[in-house]
């Protein structure tokens, strides 16, 4: 059975091809239901840390949920925006330098096998943003990026 690792991506989602949008979506609705304790798996999962970290975690992730949809109506995607518990406006989140690097990379290694065309339009891309729900500060990969959660 493959193992299904969470991945909150710290990168705007306008990056991801159409599979990693899909998934961030379910995987992002997900983290909301644990942050709801309504599920019982993915609890300690190290990528919830920094929602966690928020004076209302739910709220945080509802933004970051926000912005998945806005990105997937951009698409012409009907993702159901009444799934997301909280969608109100949130202040940022810092998020390091060093781990939107680290995801730059991983993404277009995902890219590269998966969506050659998306691959090959993106890596020239020499700063990449950030979802609107972070703000980069300086700093290496975050602590929470533990190497057995790296896919």
């Amino acid at each position: 059975m493959e193992r299904i690792i969470l991945r909150l991506w710290s990168l705007h989602p306008r990056y991801l091809d159409p599979q990693g949008l899909v998934a961030l979506w379910r995987e992002a609705l997900l983290a909301q239901a644990v942050l709801q304790g309504n599920t019982r798996g993915y609890k300690s999962h190290p990528q919830l840390e920094r929602f966690r970290a928020r004076r209302n975690p739910v709220a945080a992730v509802g933004a970051y949920l926000v912005a998945v949809c806005d990105e997937a109506r951009e698409r012409g995607y009907a993702f159901d925006r009444t799934k997301i518990a909280m969608a109100k406006s949130h202040k940022p989140i810092p998020v390091t330098a060093g781990q939107v690097a680290y995801e730059w990379q991983h993404l277009l290694g995902k890219l590269a096998g998966r969506s050659v065309e998306i691959h090959r339009r993106l890596r020239t891309v020499q700063t990449p943003q950030c979802h609107p729900l972070f703000e980069i500060t300086a700093g290496d990969v975050e602590a929470w990026e533990r190497p057995s959660a790296r896919e």
